[in-house]
């Protein structure tokens, strides 16, 4: 279970101030896949770098009983003068997982080819997406944090990646952005729909996806 307690996070920006989490108080229950919606601008990659611990609330916090992931396919934390393969012994390092197990998973599943023992600097925003999925897929959490990355690659790697994260979803929980109206119904069972800085839960993912298509409108 994810529970956040009166999160509040706000920018300044040139048009004015941004409010993104203006005291939210949520839960996130263990083991289900939850669609993370929103238009854009709204905050929704932001608040999950706060959920995973990687961007610093204004205040409040977030409690966890479980492991939650870095946000899949976020490649920021990468050092850019190590090789893919360097990278992923140092994440399994930080994480506790046998580094040899991971370097072969990621290996063989990111379809880096040389790339993979070269240095980061070298990849593509793609291909630096793809080694952070097959990192954070080759490592076990309770919760994974998934913005956008089944959409990396071509159709063949869009389906591995698909079919592993439903793998790992029969053991695990998510919290999913995502564009895609049809990945949101595959991948997720409930949703929330993020709407100037608060967060409204649905525990079925249609009645989430009719709110947020309602403020689309």
């Amino acid at each position: 279970m994810i529970r956040l307690e009166e999160l509040r996070k706000r920018f300044r920006t040139n048009a004015g101030e941004k409010i993104v989490a203006g005291g939210i108080n949520a839960v996130f229950p263990t083991g289900v896949s939850v669609g993370l919606l929103g238009r854009n601008g709204t905050g929704k990659s932001t608040l999950l770098r706060i959920i995973a611990g990687t961007s610093r609330p204004d205040s409040g916090k977030v409690w966890s009983d479980g492991t939650i992931s870095w946000p899949v396919g976020f490649a920021g934390s990468f050092h850019h003068d190590l090789t893919g393969a360097q990278n992923t012994r140092f994440i399994a390092r930080i994480y506790g997982t046998d580094s040899d197990s991971l370097v072969s998973f990621v290996e063989d599943f990111a379809q880096l080819g040389a790339h993979f023992h070269m240095p980061v600097r070298s990849y593509s925003s793609g291909m630096k997406s793809r080694l952070a999925f097959g990192a954070s897929m080759g490592i076990r959490f309770d919760t994974y944090l998934v913005d956008e990355v089944t959409s990396v690659g071509d159709a063949a790697f869009r389906k591995i990646s698909g079919q592993i994260f439903k793998d790992r979803m029969q053991d695990s929980g998510a919290i999913v952005v995502s564009h895609s109206m049809s990945q949101i119904r595959e991948l997720c069972q409930a949703g929330v729909v993020l709407e100037g800085g608060q967060l409204r839960y649905f525990e079925d993912v249609e009645e989430a996806i009719s709110h947020h298509n309602a403020n689309m409108g």
